[in-house]
């Protein structure tokens, strides 16, 4: 990457919640919390700053009769150099985070396809969250651009509170798609060029529960706060909000204690109510008002929501708490600003009893209005009330510490005053995005100039194959039926002026043409080989030099066979099967490791590179850039074949990413029992009655593959 930053075109991708530019659904449900704020922030920051030509917020487009037509808009301008910019995937409802998994790859063939339509390839590609990441990881490779990665909340560390809360692996897997959630993860560390964080804790309490930790690719930037919205009281306002009041307060002139976050049982509202009605100094002192997102109806939210605000209710009733506690049903996202002025101009206090807080864009909010603050000793609260000296940290689950707390600041106004003076200058001084932005360019300057532009040139005679492509494994597909595979041939020679036919095998290339050769397979234009590691074109089998260079990326093939071939039930293959860009064993089951605990040991020994089982007896370990399914997501953008025009025949493990995404795909009938049974949920994917290239040709039928094949001019 050049050594300068003029002119850089960013895409920032955020999956999941409800991202727009205006009047953000905060606390709507748990997906839509403090991330949603901080990627549109971040995209109009960013877009502020001089060298920078273009912002794109990437997020999924959502068509949902029960939620705002704002979200099933394609393109939202946020400014001049900003704009929101959604994308299909799966279903058109919305769908919480933990259901996007299957439909991820959906997500990237058509974000793709939308990037192959701008004026040009983005710079660099910054992922948030889990979700994003397995995206960003992809497209990043796919483009040869740097990735930059915030994780916002971990895996990992998600798993380790739930276990404590008392719920068991399988409970969390079935609900929260855990497993998925932290593979993404270490594919990202390992993959990453920058993860940017919010504080140090989370570099050292969170990522370092993990294989590929690397604190030497790890950078805390703080997130910013809009100083124009979030500031100090300057003169008398009045809001609708405002006169929802008086039907919870007795006595409007107390200093009000707020806490403001999404109904979730993580934010432990409840200690901080049972705190309150425990002590008679805070409710002479002061009242309470609970901000928990918006509601109509309680009976019509998520289970999860649902029982927080009962609870909420039921405390309140069990402390006989009417009058000093108000729990306001609604609010606008453009009302808060004016609610931190509200309990500031009160001489209150803003109060976080989270657990754990990753990070805590209220309470910077909150201590620009000139709140001070009482916050969990647990994550990033630790950092802003370190740096700005403007409050108190609690341990969450001490009731009789928060009421201390609270009580220092309520009755000490000198203490007070000091706490709202230092949160007022500290936010300022560390924590604006104008300074985020700055800091962030500045680390953009220090990637490695190692990124080669993907080419932009056809390879050779590829011009007259521009519609669609046919791409099929070798052994049990093409070979086992010689009068299927004829009929296949002819076929494809009858429509080879719209057609690309291509071969991915897990085979050397001299293996794969010697087995070609001998059952007369006329030769592909296109043959991936090795599991995705190598990539030849036409008669001449002219090597894709670029694809060679660029899976070479972080490998080290003598470091993995060190490490496999000291593990019990791993046998080398012989050596016709193994290449510089391929480590190939047979797998004992019975006597190995589980693959998990394989791909552990790679990552603890921060070697990068993708496992892959077939048939439950073999296993290859490859560059992470290198499989089928990115060999030939790589092969379709040089081609310029959409991947809805492509039709992949396959059946083991190792076929697997070539058939997620947009790819029709067909698994033939005599490869029903292998790994690929598991996807028979899987949109565009076919399993044919018939067996080898006969099932190729069904699947042809089936998906009327010619039809519509335009022949170039």
């Amino acid at each position: 990457m050049a050594e300068t930053i003029s002119s850089k075109y960013i895409v920032l991708i955020s999956v999941h919640g409800l991202i727009r530019g205006h009047n953000l659904e905060l606390g709507r449900d748990a997906d839509t919390g403090g991330q949603t704020k901080y990627v549109v922030d971040l995209a109009h920051a960013l877009s502020e700053q001089s060298g920078i030509e273009r912002v794109d917020l990437i997020t999924r487009r959502v068509v949902d009769s029960s939620i705002s037509d704002d979200y099933a808009q394609p393109i939202e301008e946020l400014s001049s150099k900003a704009r929101i910019v959604r994308i299909d995937a799966g279903p058109d409802q919305y769908l919480p985070k933990e259901q996007l998994w299957d439909h991820l790859d959906s997500f990237m063939d058509n974000l793709t396809k939308w990037i192959n339509q701008q004026a040009h390839l983005p710079d660099l590609v910054h992922s948030h969250y889990a979700d994003a990441g397995y995206v960003g990881v992809r497209l990043a490779n796919l483009l040869s651009v740097p990735l930059i990665h915030t994780g916002h909340s971990l895996g990992r560390d998600k798993r380790k509170r739930l276990l404590a809360r008392g719920l068991s692996r399988e409970e969390i897997e079935k609900t929260y798609n855990i497993e998925r959630r932290i593979d993404a993860e270490e594919e990202v560390l390992a993959n990453a060029d920058l993860i940017i964080t919010s504080t140090h804790n989370e570099i050292d309490e969170q990522y370092g529960l993990y294989n590929y930790f690397d604190p030497k690719r790890m950078t805390v930037i703080p997130p910013g706060t809009d100083l124009k919205l979030f500031h100090p009281p300057e003169k008398p306002e009045h809001t609708a909000f405002e006169q929802q009041l008086p039907q919870f307060l007795h006595d409007l002139e107390k200093p009000i204690i707020l806490a403001l976050s999404r109904p979730d049982e993580r934010k432990n509202i409840l200690t901080l109510i049972e705190a309150y009605g425990e002590s008679e100094l805070l409710q002479r002192s002061a009242n309470l008002m609970i901000i928990a997102g918006n509601r109509d109806d309680i009976r019509d939210m998520d289970s999860g929501a649902q029982q927080v605000l009962t609870n909420i209710l039921l405390t309140i009733d069990a402390y006989n708490l009417y009058g000093k506690v108000a729990i306001p049903k609604a609010h606008m996202a453009d009302e808060v600003p004016a609610i931190y002025r509200l309990v500031a101009v009160s001489g209150g206090v803003f109060v976080n009893p989270a657990l754990t807080e990753p990070f805590g864009l209220t309470l910077l909010e909150a201590a620009a209005s000139g709140l001070p603050l009482v916050a969990t000793e647990n994550g990033g609260p630790v950092d802003i009330i370190g740096n700005c000296n403007n409050g108190l940290l609690v341990d969450p689950l001490d009731r009789d510490a928060i009421i201390q707390a609270l009580s220092t600041l309520l009755k000490d106004r000198k203490a007070w005053k000091k706490a709202s003076d230092n949160g007022i200058q500290g936010v300022r001084k560390y924590y604006s995005w104008q300074a985020h932005s700055k800091t962030y360019l500045q680390k953009i300057r220090q990637l490695s100039g190692k990124y080669q532009t993907i080419p932009t040139t056809r390879p050779e005679r590829s011009g007259r194959y521009r519609d669609r492509a046919l791409f099929t494994d070798l052994d049990q597909n093409l070979i086992g039926n010689v009068a299927a595979l004829k009929h296949l041939t002819d076929v494809l020679k009858q429509n080879k002026k719209c057609v690309t036919f291509g071969i991915a095998t897990g085979r050397r290339i001299d293996s794969a043409l010697a087995l070609m050769n001998k059952y007369g397979i006329p030769r592909p234009d296109v043959l991936i080989s090795s599991l995705g590691t190598r990539i030849h074109y036409g008669q001449q089998l002219t090597e894709d030099n670029y694809w060679a260079d660029h899976v070479d990326h972080n490998w080290s093939i003598q470091r993995v066979r060190n490490l496999l071939e000291g593990l019990p039930g791993i046998k080398p293959q012989h050596k016709r099967e193994q290449t510089a860009f391929k480590a190939s064993y047979y797998y004992d089951r019975k006597k190995s490791p589980p693959v998990e605990e394989i791909i552990a040991e790679l990552r603890q020994k921060d070697l990068s590179a993708n496992v892959i089982v077939s048939f439950g007896q073999f296993i290859d370990c490859i560059p992470s850039r290198a499989s089928k399914g990115q060999a030939l997501r790589y092969v379709a953008q040089r081609f310029e074949i959409p991947m809805e025009h492509i039709l992949v025949a396959g059946g083991s493990g190792a076929d697997e990413d070539m058939m997620r995404g947009n790819t029709l795909a067909v698994v033939v009938g005599n490869r029903h029992h292998e790994e690929l049974s598991q996807l028979t949920q899987q949109d565009g994917l076919y399993f044919a009655r018939q067996n080898h290239a006969s099932g190729i040709l069904e699947a042809i039928d089936h998906y009327d593959f010619f039809s519509s094949c335009k022949v170039p001019e």
